[in-house]
Order: C-alpha cells, then structure tokens, then sequence
C-alpha cells in the first residue's frame, strides 16, 4: 500500500482533531479526501507529509513508519498545501531550480516541468507578482518535479479560473496513472471528475469510504424531484405517509426523499388532488454526491 493509516489520532490539547481513523490506499488510485471546514482533512495530510506527528496510531507512506523516518517519506511525497507556501522575491525559474536543488533533480527537468503545468508565459516573473492562480500550479509543479510515487494536494485548484481549472484537473489524472493521489477539495464536480473513491471525514471520524459509485447509492431512501402547478407548502408535503425529508427547488419544484422500501408516487398525487394542485413532473433519480455529503456530514 502506498498510505497506510490505522487507529491515526491527533489531539490539540483537549481538541481531538482526528479520532482513530483508518484506511488505506493502494499505488495508481486517485482518492477525495472529503470534508466539512474542521473535519480533520489538513491534519492528516500534515500528519502523511511529516510536517506534525500524530498523537497516537501509526501511518505509513510506501511502506516507510512517518514516525521513524519522516525525511524518506517527504523524498516519496509531492504536497501542496492549502496555503501554498512560496518565496515571493524569487521569479518562477529561480524557485523550480532551487527546489531541484534540494531535491537533487536535473535542472533539465525545471524546463519540462514549467512547459508542462502551463508557466511559460510567467516563468520570468516573481512569484509576488503572479495572481493566484498561477501561484498554484507553481506549488504543483514543485510538488510533481522529484517524481514522487505518492502526490497529496489539499484544495489544489483554489483561484483557477475555468481554463485553467480544466488544465490542471487533467494534470492531476494523469498523474494519477502511475502515483497514488489524495487530494481534498470542496469542489463536488472535481471529485467526480478525478477521484476513483472517495473518504469522508466529520469531526476527525470517517464516515464512509467507498468507491464514488457505490457512494451515490448511500442514501437511506429514493430521491425523487417533483413539479407542481402551484405553490404547496412544506408543513403539507410532510404529511405524506412515508416521506422522510423535502427540500424546495424554487419554481414550485421539490427534492423529496422516501423512507426505506416506500413508493412515495401514489401518496404524491394524492397529496396534489387534495391541494388542489397538478403534478407537472415526478422524477426518480439518484442522490448526487453533494447532497451524499451533507446527509453525512450533518
């Protein structure tokens, strides 16, 4: 396995951060690593990248203890911070060769990689003077020039813009052919675009981990969207029998979900003819990942 992580816990004084957690992930796996603001995300990669030490439990990144030899798990390890720490005095070439520098790559290769994550047009620039946004893919490209098996990114797109998010998405799944990636993201339709499973973590405990299909399923009844003719209230809408929760869309549209085993379609349209209302549209379909993630994370 390339990350190892069993009974993992991190207390800041009397706040538990993250509370025995476990999972493991395997060589060329993309994987989201999910959660509210606070939920632990963070600190496990700080925990993985050797930055902090864990409380108790231990992890391993490419079969190497972090607690007994954190330097030759950072030599496996590309990261990228959330606040992507940079030299802003040093120009973007300067910063890449000085980072080849430590970790003893080609300088040859600084070139490729500034060609390949889209720095040409500012590789003359200082890093103060780049917009945020090229900032990252900076912090990319010095987290993929050693070539490390294992690639942790937490919230790498923040400040793209749509082309450039585009861009980097693509760079991270290709990536993902040979490395194992985690990454965490608030971004629902980059999970679904990059991730091969997905990690959910609340309040420093994982609640679910599964591959991002078997995910979709994970609600506890049928989801269906409906459509009136006029506008019902929710106090009403509850009273159906076997109805477990209602969310309205606007335009008179509602996202209604069915207890376990109960076909809610016959109570709605006897709900409408009591309203006096009309059903324009009554749909079934699958919870997406957002509403997975707030159902289990609230």
């Amino acid at each position: 396995m390339s990350i190892k992580v069993e009974n993992l816990s991190k207390e800041y004084g009397q706040q538990r951060a993250l509370d025995a957690v476990s999972f493991s992930i395997p060589k060329g796996e993309i994987v989201g690593f999910l959660g509210p603001n606070g939920a632990g995300k963070s600190t496990m990669m700080k925990i993985l990248t050797g930055y902090i030490p864990q409380s108790d439990g231990r992890a391993e990144v490419c079969d190497i203890d972090i607690s007994e030899d954190s330097i030759a798990v950072r030599a496996k390890v590309g990261y990228l911070p959330e606040h992507n720490p940079l030299y802003l005095e040093m120009y973007v070439k300067e910063y890449l060769l000085f980072m080849a520098g430590i970790h003893q790559v080609e300088k040859s290769k600084v070139e490729a990689m500034i060609e390949k994550v889209g720095l040409s047009p500012e590789r003359n620039k200082r890093l103060g003077q780049l917009s945020k946004g090229y900032r990252q893919r900076v912090g990319l490209a010095a987290a993929l020039l050693h070539e490390p098996e294992v690639l942790i990114l937490d919230e790498p797109t923040t400040g793209l813009d749509v082309n450039q998010l585009v861009e980097i998405r693509q760079l991270i799944k290709e990536a993902g052919a040979n490395k194992t990636v985690m990454l965490s993201t608030h971004i629902m339709q980059e999970v679904e675009f990059l991730c091969d499973r997905v990690i959910i973590i609340n309040q420093g405990k994982i609640v679910a981990d599964r591959p991002i299909e078997d995910l979709k399923q994970l609600t506890l009844g049928t989801v269906y969207q409906v459509e009136f003719d006029q506008t019902v209230s929710k106090s009403a809408l509850k009273k159906i029998n076997g109805l477990k929760s209602c969310e309205e869309l606007g335009d008179n549209r509602w996202l209604i979900e069915a207890r376990p085993d109960v076909d809610l379609r016959a109570g709605v349209f006897e709900f409408a003819v009591k309203e006096g209302a009309a059903v324009l549209e009554m749909q079934k379909r699958a919870a997406s990942l957002e509403e997975v993630f707030k159902k289990l994370t609230n």
